[in-house]
């Protein structure tokens, strides 16, 4: 099959090939990655990548089976080959039935200079970020992406949509501390290798020969990559509608169980979001706001756990592919941010102004850039632990005086943005690339009563 053929044709013609009878969806997705990484201060990889896919399932007679290939002279043998594993299937009692025709009332956030941009264009963002860095080791990468997607199904949906992305992620390094540069935006003109280079390299100078802290419940300032990781694990353990109704959510709809500050709302319609607006099941997305002024107000669904949940219940479009055993989540989830204060500005590792207002205010505690490693313990409660990294310091009369070495921690995400535990959110959300080609999470920094930090970063 010539793949010269439109994502519709393609769509229709699986369509066409699985005939009457069988409930049948097709996606056809084309994705286009260029990636340019960077270590020791220099290039080593540039790397484009374009494929085609084509994700079929179908149901007949209570089995339900799903496949997705790349080759598009086989689909005869892809449709051929997922009508037998379904008729082998075992038993499907919680099919929801296919996504009845329903519009887009937005198609996507497109920028034609990222989905076009050279190695060039992305090179000379890396030859910022290294300039900034004046000597010191840098390392990361810079990426551009583009995606259309097009649905359909045999009840008459039938979407397309597309969306662009461009990320830069990289640290500077000196012999004892690493500084973090990263954002992500629709436009690869919003990214700016050598503010974030220069980010970087403050970070990792005012980051070096850090002391070691003892362990224990320290105040905080988390920057948003530090809290992307929260939103991250609040998106997937928290406001999915499967965890909930499993009873491993620490959510309870309709409780007070936030600070009041926190205002957390998923839209993937909003001019700086970077995903595709509708869902694996042909759902458009909706927007959800998931805690309202501390409150926990809705989450995200599926078709099944919408048919699960009962009489008022519908999809919001969340529906991953393959996820039937998960649930939704909330892949465009953002903080709102807040006043923050007045703006400060402080010279060393402090990313901007918004960062700098929530520290001028802490008494004594961490300023704390970043997060990994992070591994849920416990999805009731949402207790995680994890690891900092890319530069933690200490606050002291509201002013970074010290670095410090990395921690790990133990800590409840939703405890610590609990009623009254939330001091201060900053102005300025940002988004940072997200663990999901279509994701990203759009955070400000926020100031925080207390996090648990268990030992050193050995142990």
């Amino acid at each position: 099959m010539s793949t010269a053929m439109t994502e519709t044709d393609l769509a229709q013609r699986v369509l066409e090939l699985v005939g009457a009878g069988i409930e049948a969806e097709v996606a056809v997705e084309r994705h286009a990655l260029s990636l340019t990484r960077f270590a020791n201060s220099y290039i080593h990889q540039n790397v484009a990548d374009e494929t085609t896919s084509v994700r079929l399932r179908l149901h007949a007679d209570g089995r339900t089976a799903a496949t997705t290939t790349t080759v598009l002279d086989g689909l005869d043998e892809m449709v051929r080959r997922t009508v037998e594993a379904m008729r082998l299937a075992p038993a499907d009692p919680t099919w929801p039935g296919l996504a009845p025709p329903a519009p887009l009332a937005f198609n996507g956030n497109v920028d034609e200079e990222t989905a076009a941009a050279s190695p060039d264009e992305r090179a000379g963002r890396v030859r910022a970020f290294v300039q900034q860095a004046e000597g010191l080791d840098t390392a990361g990468y810079c990426r551009t992406s583009s995606t259309r997607v097009v649905y359909a199904n045999s009840a008459g949906q039938h979407l397309a949509a597309a969306r662009t992305s461009a990320a830069m992620d990289g640290i500077a390094r000196t012999a004892t501390s690493d500084g973090l540069g990263r954002l992500a935006a629709v436009r690869i003109a919003d990214i700016d290798g050598a503010v974030l280079g220069a980010r970087a390299a403050a970070k990792a100078r005012a980051g070096a020969d850090p002391v070691e802290l003892p362990p224990g419940r320290y105040e905080v300032v988390l920057e948003p990559a530090a809290v992307a990781d929260v939103l991250q694990m609040l998106a997937m353990y928290g406001f999915n509608a499967k965890m909930v109704l499993d009873r491993q959510s620490f959510l309870k709809l309709g409780e007070a169980q936030f600070d009041p500050s926190v205002t957390m709302v998923e839209d993937s319609a909003l001019p700086d979001a970077t995903a595709i607006p509708f869902d694996a099941e042909g759902t458009p997305r909706r927007r959800v706001v998931l805690v309202d002024r501390g409150v926990s107000s809705a989450v995200v669904h599926d078709r099944r756990t919408a048919a699960r949940a009962g009489e008022g219940a519908e999809s919001t479009g969340h529906a991953l592919a393959g996820g039937a055993s998960f649930g939704a989540i909330p892949t465009s989830l953002r903080l709102l941010p807040t006043d923050g204060g007045a703006s400060v500005e402080v010279d060393g590792p402090a990313a901007d102004s918004s960062v700098a207002a929530l520290v001028a205010g802490v008494e004594r505690g961490l300023l704390v850039t970043d997060n990994h490693y992070t591994r849920v313990l416990d999805p009731r409660t949402l207790v995680v632990t994890g690891l900092t990294r890319n530069g933690v310091w200490l606050i002291e009369d509201g002013v970074i005086t010290t670095p410090v070495r990395n921690f790990r921690f133990t800590q409840s995400y939703a405890q610590a943005l609990g009623p009254g535990a939330v001091l201060g959110i900053g102005a300025r959300a940002v988004e940072q690339p997200g663990p999901w080609a279509e994701s990203g999470f759009v955070a400000p920094a926020v100031r925080l009563a207390s996090w648990n930090y268990t030992g050193g970063a050995s142990g």
